[in-house]
């Protein structure tokens, strides 16, 4: 197992713990120096906030640990394409790169749909690697929207 592996690995545990609270499945981890200083899942349904995406949990937990908004050198893994406000937090947070699982073809904001982390009008760019344990992640995903569907159906 690859150590972006691993970490994606510890991603999706945090994404079946959002699932289990009825959100869509999706976790994050934020890692310096090979030492997890942020991790999050998706809640913004919980929570009642829009903004709690697993990325943003994680980067403001992360941002906590090191006391600082910026995070040079930090990797950010999730198991799903970040939107484009995740992106946009992630370039201000000057994350060094990002890992993601499974992409997101309607509002992939990592390389699907934007490249936002490229973006020649920001200031900062984010190296960015895809489809890290990507048939676990879109399988969790498809099985959280396919129970979804068949309950709506009754």
């Amino acid at each position: 197992m690859s150590q972006d592996e691993f970490w994606m690995s510890q991603a999706l545990a945090l994404a079946r713990k959002a699932e289990e609270h009825g959100e869509i499945p999706v976790g994050a981890v934020v890692v310096c120096q090979d030492e997890v200083i942020g991790k999050g899942y998706n809640c913004p349904i919980t929570t009642q906030d829009p903004t709690a995406h697993a990325e943003i949990i994680a980067l403001r937990q992360a941002a906590k640990v090191l006391s600082n908004y910026r995070l040079p050198g930090a990797v950010l893994y999730v198991t799903k394409e970040p939107c484009v406000m995740c992106v946009g937090a992630m370039v201000h947070a000057r994350v060094q790169r990002l890992v993601y699982g499974a992409p997101d073809p309607l509002r992939g904001a990592a390389g699907s749909v934007l490249a936002l982390h490229q973006a020649s009008f920001l200031n900062h760019r984010i190296e960015v690697m895809g489809s890290v344990l990507a048939q676990e992640c879109v399988c969790l995903l498809k099985q959280f929207f396919y129970q979804r569907r068949r309950e709506a159906a009754k």
